[in-house]
């Protein structure tokens, strides 16, 4: 109930803290320009062909929207159950992780207002999400007016799905489900980009902050977010495993 209660107040904080910030569109237009010409001198310009081609192809970007609208808080809501049910002995240092970095991506939001692609028309981006009507849209008037378009740096998108992508590599036994873990980031960063909702420097600041969240754990508790403290028990273990992976326990002597 505790750890229920602290997602609860920290979505709630989350959804406050993004909607609340100033959405100050020309600011965010123009930090939209230079993030584009920046992309452009550094190379990194294929995004608008791979936009075009996603739109250009209805069932591909239906799927994308779709799967940017919804596994961003599915998949990463199921990896903290996991953890929470099956790898309880790193639970608590992933959660801080998680934790560290939405808020680093909040003050992001704050301090860097920017326009996602979708809304640079003269780049000529093409909004997927308006073009096939896609369900929960934030090209909806009923949908935008309660939510901060201008909040795209940093790609939380991308810090979330690399904090489950690393999660289900480090705690995940089966080999192929540690590798589909991996490819969840990589997945992400292909939907984000072509669809048009973030530039790639966007998910570079996603990286940079989910790595600072991962230093803020460390620095907080003197170990890595998925290495246990040494008196930390793993309760989805049987007895009889826990024994074998850490000795024998002997009962405690009643103290007179």
């Amino acid at each position: 109930w505790q750890e229920l209660a602290i997602i609860a107040i920290g979505y709630w904080l989350y959804t406050i803290g993004r909607n609340a910030v100033p959405e100050q569109a020309e600011i965010a237009l123009r930090h939209g320009h230079s993030v584009q010409h920046l992309q452009d001198v550094l190379h990194l310009n294929f995004e608008l062909s791979f936009n075009h081609f996603v739109a250009a192809t209805e069932w591909l970007a239906q799927v994308m929207d779709y799967y940017y609208a919804t596994l961003h808080f599915i998949v990463t809501i199921a990896v903290m159950v996991w953890l929470f049910r099956k790898r309880s002995h790193v639970y608590r240092g992933a959660r801080s992780v998680l934790v560290a970095s939405t808020l680093l991506g909040l003050l992001g939001f704050y301090l860097y207002p920017l326009a996602p692609p979708r809304l640079l028309p003269n780049f000529d981006y093409v909004d997927t999400l308006a073009k096939f009507h896609t369900w929960g849209s934030l090209a909806d008037p009923s949908v935008a007016q309660h939510s901060n378009q201008y909040a795209a740096m940093p790609s939380l998108h991308i810090a979330w799905a690399m904090w489950c992508g690393i999660a289900i590599w480090a705690c995940a036994w089966r080999r192929w489900v540690r590798v589909l873990g991996l490819l969840y980031p990589v997945g992400t960063l292909l939907v984000i980009v072509g669809t048009a909702n973030h530039f790639v420097i966007d998910a570079v600041g996603g990286a940079l902050v989910l790595g600072v969240g991962f230093a803020i754990q460390w620095l907080l508790s003197g170990h890595g977010a998925f290495t246990p403290p040494l008196d930390a028990p793993d309760f989805s273990l049987t007895e009889d495993a826990r024994e074998h992976a850490t000795g024998p326990t002997t009962p405690s002597t009643p103290q007179p």
